[in-house]
């Protein structure tokens, strides 16, 4: 049996990353919602059911230089155009490990699964799970290749004095076990700041395709 996103992943979070060789690996997805590329320091991994000669034929015609070729826009316009899939961003991946004991702020579960925030976390996690603070909400749920990922967002007027840190790093306590992962777009510095300040660091940087709905 081969190698697959979540060895990769799990391999990642330890600190341990492919090798720093400008080459690329391919493994299948993790299921039909789950396809990407994620691009390591010299090494991407691209995780996606299609054939394998297409992708590697595909990058090598963008005439990028091989270190970046996988988030190439070019690349990235093929792959969407070749799965009919949508990409939002390419995001910086960042992961914390769980900690024990109770979070640092009071937080009250959204029982509603029909509620607006539940709603838009189901279509790209499993098992969501809401809570709202004063001046904010956490979400957690299970995403790529079955990674717990949080979000975090903040009233307007909640912003400046350290909730989302906060609201951050309580997800670091809510988490079952093991690992947490969340994406920041790289352009968005103030959410970049707030999860390092939670104890995220960065791992790499990810583009998801998403399937149409």
């Amino acid at each position: 049996m081969g190698e697959t996103l979540g060895d990769v992943l799990a391999a990642a979070a330890g600190g341990r990353f492919p090798p720093t060789d400008g080459g690329t690996t391919i493994v299948a997805q993790p299921g039909p919602r789950d396809a990407g590329v994620l691009a390591f320091t010299a090494h991407s991994v691209i995780f996606l059911d299609e054939a394998e000669d297409w992708i590697r034929a595909t990058l090598a015609g963008t005439d990028a230089d091989p270190f970046g070729a996988s988030m190439n826009p070019g690349f990235l316009a093929a792959l969407m155009a070749r799965t009919g899939r949508s990409m939002n961003c390419v995001d910086l991946l960042t992961c914390a490990p769980a900690l024990p004991g109770e979070p640092p702020l009071v937080l009250t579960e959204i029982q509603d699964q029909e509620h607006p925030r539940v709603v838009r976390a189901l279509t790209f996690r499993d098992d969501v799970r809401v809570w709202a603070a004063d001046g904010g909400v956490l979400i957690l749920g299970r995403g790529v290749a079955g990674r717990w990922e949080v979000a975090i967002e903040l009233d307007a007027a909640a912003r400046g004095r350290g909730l989302g840190a906060q609201l951050a790093l309580s997800a670091r306590h809510l988490v079952p076990d093991g690992v947490l992962w969340a994406q920041q777009s790289p352009g968005n510095a103030r959410s970049v700041r707030t999860f390092q300040a939670a104890g995220f660091r960065p791992v790499g940087s990810e583009a998801l395709l998403i399937a149409p709905r």
